[in-house]
């Protein structure tokens, strides 16, 4: 049960702060968002305990933003291609893959993964008492 509570929390919060972010940068978001923001906070918290916080940060970062390029590759194709929900559409830049994924945002998301796992890993020690994420660059 209290594995299923932090899944829930990381999910809620990530949804949630990821929600926000699009609401202040882009001035509306959707609710499929909440759920991928959410999904990939999780994946940020899991992926750190896998390997028990070891590997380098810069790893655990190319890690993650492979898996949100992903699922962003995913939902776009569900959402604004099959559902045709039109929540974005990257076919104006350059370096982009059917307008679902573009080289620009998976550099911002990467950004935002690092903050994700430094989140995810700290919270759940301060609140669940969990281990103590012992983060390094090299």
């Amino acid at each position: 049960m209290k594995k299923l509570s932090e899944y829930l929390f990381l999910g809620t919060l990530g949804g949630a702060l990821y929600y926000g972010f699009e609401i202040i940068f882009r001035g509306f978001s959707h609710w499929t968002m909440f759920l991928l923001g959410g999904l990939c906070l999780v994946f940020f918290t899991v992926q750190g305990r896998m390997v028990r916080w070891e590997d380098p940060l810069w790893r655990q970062i190319l890690r993650c933003s492979i898996f949100v390029t992903s699922m962003e590759f995913i939902t776009g194709i569900i959402v604004n291609k099959w559902l045709q929900l039109g929540v974005w559409d990257y076919s104006g830049l350059p370096f982009q893959i059917f307008g679902q994924i573009s080289l620009q945002f998976a550099v911002i998301f990467s950004g935002l993964c690092a903050v994700g796992i430094l989140l995810g890993g700290y919270l759940l020690y301060w609140i669940y008492g969990e281990e103590k994420p012992h983060y390094h660059f090299l």
